[in-house]
């Protein structure tokens, strides 16, 4: 059934009927989202990635971003990690749910040039430009991140970093101050050998989506199609027919990239077909449990965390799960999640979709189990007692082949390209329309419940790259403006 856009139209006064009676769920990648993480920015995971790398096919990539709407004027210290924070990427391979490998990372903070007014400063009484993260040319470059990066699984902790130094990427300040910013960022990536690659720092946002309209009670632009794309609007990539807001803001980001085999049960490569090549992933950000300062430079942290933050598929966080419930989920570890099945299985999005028009299956939604536990298409290799519990995780099937950026569809597995998004997550992933169209119905029915719901938001700000670290670089501050190309403001 094709639907049409008058459909929606009158009903939307019923719509707006149904927004004053309950809350809704949020559209958004957890760019301040949850309550908790509303206060709590530099724990904020607003994205979080995995994909098999196009690059290099035998490893897997995944990529964590925290601390939203960094504008990259914001000076003088800009957008420093929290060394209060853990940040973990965490792979479940055996389909319990629990997490079997964990990578955490930790950093420290140095300021170098005490006496200096501002975190960075180059070509300036006689400071000499910022070109190198240590050594000569990093004489301006004041304030300064280290990082060390841990494997943990069943059998112990293992060091990667093994006490070297290993630095993150400024925020690009602007060209007096570092004129070849592309040089840092080559710095920045770093062999940890074992074919296992690292990455931390500022880039750009990859994320797009017009969070304006989806924040102003789902008013989306009517030049867009008003929430329900034409089919010409739905198969452009080359052209944003509604604002990006996330255009001229960074992020920072953690990117790792490590061997299929290091994370697998058995240690080894799968077929697609096989359900040992299907791992689960999340990232998560903690703080120490207790904190106790004993003078203002020298805290004493406790090894003891407390979950604030977690993000596996962004679907589940940020369409299916309450407001109400967002602090709970957040803090809590997928292998409870049966406690939110209620949300998984009746979510209230396809009410407001069914109230307006759009069609929805009814009943029981089943059809969104597959993204909640080891099923098919993702795992076309498990059977019922491979499942395992109601769990967000966002899983990927190694097995399925990456495909280069210039050929990937937008719409990912909706549109046939297996390699994406509900399987793993690219950064070109239009994860607003995936998912809106996933709580319509999509899963069950393609033909039935395949209204082309969407925000008209097609193309990232900056194109992403084939070859690690895969995202691009910071908005310089000096030059940066908060538009993008072909963007209708």
């Amino acid at each position: 059934m094709k639907f049409q856009n008058d459909v929606v139209k009158p009903g939307l006064a019923l719509f707006l009927t149904s927004l004053m009676l309950q809350p809704i769920p949020v559209f958004a990648a957890s760019h301040r989202e949850a309550p908790i993480t509303a206060l709590d920015h530099k724990a904020d995971i607003t994205d979080w990635y995995t994909f098999v790398s196009p690059e290099r096919p035998d490893r897997v990539v995944m990529i964590l971003n925290v601390d939203p709407f960094l504008e990259p004027a914001n000076g003088p210290n800009y957008f420093p990690f929290d060394p209060g924070v853990l940040y973990e990427m965490k792979v479940d391979n055996d389909n319990d749910g629990v997490e079997d490998v964990t990578f955490q990372f930790r950093f420290q903070t140095e300021i170098r040039a005490p006496g200096v007014f501002t975190g960075f400063v180059g070509n300036l009484a006689g400071i000499p430009p910022i070109t190198a993260l240590d050594g000569a040319g990093s004489e301006g470059f004041s304030l300064r991140q280290s990082y060390s990066v841990t494997r943990v699984t069943k059998d112990g902790s293992t060091s990667l970093t093994d006490g070297k130094n290993y630095y993150a990427l400024p925020s690009n300040v602007g060209p007096r101050t570092m004129p070849d910013y592309e040089a840092l960022k080559g710095q920045a990536v770093y062999d940890l050998g074992g074919g296992i690659r690292v990455f931390a720092g500022t880039i750009a946002d990859p994320f797009y989506i017009d969070l304006g309209a989806a924040f102003d009670s789902l008013n989306f632009r009517k030049y867009a199609g008003g929430g329900v794309l034409s089919e010409r609007i739905d198969s452009d990539t080359r052209f944003n027919y509604a604002p990006n807001t996330l255009t001229g803001f960074n992020v920072n980001t953690i990117v790792l990239e490590v061997p299929i085999s290091m994370l697998t049960r058995d240690g080894k490569m799968h077929a697609a077909g096989e359900k040992q090549a299907v791992i689960g992933t999340y990232g998560s950000t903690s703080r120490p449990k207790v904190t106790v300062l004993r003078d203002s430079t020298n805290p004493n942290q406790p090894e003891t965390y407390a979950q604030v933050q977690r993000m596996g598929n962004p679907l589940i966080n940020e369409v299916i799960i309450g407001t109400g419930s967002k602090d709970r989920f957040s803090m809590d570890d997928p292998k409870n999640d049966a406690q939110f099945a209620a949300f998984f299985l009746d979510p209230l999005l396809a009410k407001i979709f069914a109230s307006i028009g759009v069609p929805v299956p009814s009943g029981q939604r089943t059809d969104l189990l597959p993204l909640v536990q080891y099923m098919a298409p993702i795992c076309p290799g498990c059977g019922k007692a491979d499942a395992g519990p109601v769990a967000d995780l966002l899983r990927l099937n190694t097995g399925i082949p990456p495909v280069p950026t210039a050929r990937q569809k937008r719409l990912g597995f909706l549109a046939g390209d297996t390699a994406g998004f509900p399987n793993g997550r690219r950064l070109n992933d239009d994860v607003f329309d995936i998912a809106s169209r996933a709580v319509a119905g999509i899963l069950a029915d393609s033909a039935k419940y395949g209204t082309p719901l969407g925000d008209g938001v097609n193309v990232p700000a900056v194109p992403t790259s084939d070859t690690f670290p895969y995202v691009a670089s910071a908005y310089n501050g000096r030059e940066s403006v908060h538009a993008g190309p072909a963007q209708v403001n």
